[in-house]
């Protein structure tokens, strides 16, 4: 299956969030939902004392639940980084 992408404006999320998004292809709804988590700096040094960040965020991403399909590494700030999923199967409308 060939994914095109298309961007979108949406408003600034708290932790872990929920995006439902419907969308028609060719007379055909689709359902796609996207998680957005906010991974705390502070709280995964805490966690993992002496890893550095590149290696927290792969840590994430490999122990997400396979359920979901990493999309998107945001760009990091002071006090962590936005790493975007969509769940792999999209549901039809």
């Amino acid at each position: 299956m060939i994914t095109r992408e298309i961007t979108l404006q949406i408003p600034t999320l708290e932790a872990e969030q929920n995006i439902d998004i419907e969308v028609t292809i060719n007379g055909r709804k689709r359902r796609m939902v996207y998680r957005v988590e906010i991974v705390s700096w502070r709280d995964q040094d805490a966690a993992t004392e002496g890893e550095d960040r590149i290696e927290m965020i792969r840590r994430v991403v490999r122990e997400h639940d396979p359920a979901w399909q990493l999309v998107q590494i945001g760009l990091p700030s002071a006090d962590g980084i936005p790493i975007m999923f969509r769940r792999r199967t999209a549901a039809a409308v």
